[in-house]
């Protein structure tokens, strides 16, 4: 291992910020809205964990170091900000019928995590190379994004091996990429930018 890697604290640091944005907020006004029967919030966010298990699936696949990681990674930090906008019914739903402390932390938090996801997706789009190195495996430039992953598999995982994790993460993935693919080719044309099926 390289500890001569300059953005290595950076790295961590986009991993802390992830677990905060992406998992902690997310989860805390998940309970908020429920327990408040802020019905618009609950969609939203249902649709939002639906997209964001993308992270999860990346965590996996870094555990194995699979180069495709790379590439999923960077899918989410697009896909994320997407689905929390997209919707025009939910957002206006949101904007005019909902009020209060809940609505001031959601959209604080939904604007807060478009701005990490688009300034993440710059910070990442020069490691999208590693999803196509032939040797990312001894490439320490790439192996620094593995580091949280595999530190994650010894407190969660330990007596399970990586090539497994990695197996569930491919079979995840697979699954994912179908259903997004059945939702732009066939739900999207039906019910448009309408949370609700028509």
């Amino acid at each position: 291992m390289d500890y001569n890697i300059w953005f290595r604290p950076f790295v961590w640091i986009d991993y802390r910020l992830t677990v905060l944005f992406l998992v902690v907020m997310p989860l805390i006004l998940l309970i908020w809205a429920f327990v408040q029967k802020t019905e618009a919030i609950q969609r939203l966010l249902t649709i939002y964990w639906r997209i964001s298990i993308l992270v999860v699936i990346t965590i996996y696949l870094m555990i194995a170091q699979y180069p495709v990681s790379f590439i999923s990674g960077l899918m989410a930090r697009i896909l994320i900000p997407l689905s929390l906008w997209f919707w025009v019914d939910l957002n206006d739903e949101i904007e005019y019928q909902t009020s209060g402390s809940l609505k001031f932390i959601f959209a604080s938090w939904r604007w807060a995590t478009t701005v990490y996801c688009f300034l993440g997706t710059l910070a990442f789009i020069p490691f999208l190379g590693c999803a196509f190195s032939g040797n990312v495996l001894k490439t320490s430039y790439c192996q620094v994004w593995f580091e949280v992953p595999l530190l994650f598999k010894e407190y969660f995982h330990a007596n399970s091996k990586a090539e497994f994790l990695g197996f569930l993460g491919i079979t995840a993935l697979v699954i994912y990429v179908l259903y997004l693919s059945y939702f732009i080719l066939i739900k999207l044309g039906k019910q448009g930018r309408s949370a609700t099926p028509q």
